[in-house]
């Protein structure tokens, strides 16, 4: 291939040069299909139970994590309908913290069982003990209506002598506008 082919190749063809002259060569020019992504042998996420931990990188305070799951997705054991909730996890660390991408996956692999609220809630709360053996966790589940009523359960746990130290309420100020 001479240096010339080469630059000719690398051109782009114009829109203009691009489309058919008649309308008879446009019954033989065929669209090719869009590629498509090929499915990956083994996907990159998938449900699991497995929680993972990382060390507290402050371990001498206590502070609170907050994870928000807006998506639960669980089914009634009695009924088979998709029941839905959004979960709020507030955590007080002592030695460990719930890493968040195997948290998502096992909050995620509650998609295909059968739960009572309740049941799932305290699963849940124990599981995530299990692993990090917090200092204080409270999970608050608010879980969508179901025949006309809402349910809201809120498990917690406190790990034997720990003491929450006092709240500070500091003094409330409005937004600053620089308006008079």
């Amino acid at each position: 291939m001479s240096k010339n082919t080469k630059t000719a190749a690398a051109k782009p063809v114009s829109k203009a040069a691009a489309k058919p002259a008649t309308k008879a060569s446009t019954k033989a020019v065929t669209k090719a299909a869009p590629k498509m992504r090929e499915m990956p042998v083994n996907p990159p996420s998938r449900p699991s139970k497995e929680l993972h931990v990382f060390p507290n990188p402050a371990p001498q305070r206590d502070y609170v994590i907050q994870f928000q799951v807006p998506e639960f997705t669980c089914f009634c054991p009695l009924t088979g309908q998709p029941d839905f909730a959004h979960f709020t996890i507030d955590m007080i660390a002592d030695e460990y913290c719930v890493e968040l991408k195997s948290l998502k996956m096992y909050m995620w692999s509650y998609r295909d069982e059968g739960a009572f609220h309740e049941k799932v809630t305290n699963t849940i709360l124990e599981d995530i003990v299990k692993v990090t053996n917090p200092r204080f966790i409270r999970i608050t589940a608010k879980w969508y209506v179901r025949g006309g009523i809402y349910t809201n359960v809120v498990v917690e746990h406190r790990k034997k002598g720990w003491k929450p130290q006092p709240r500070v309420d500091l003094p409330q100020h409005g937004a600053e506008t620089g308006l008079l």
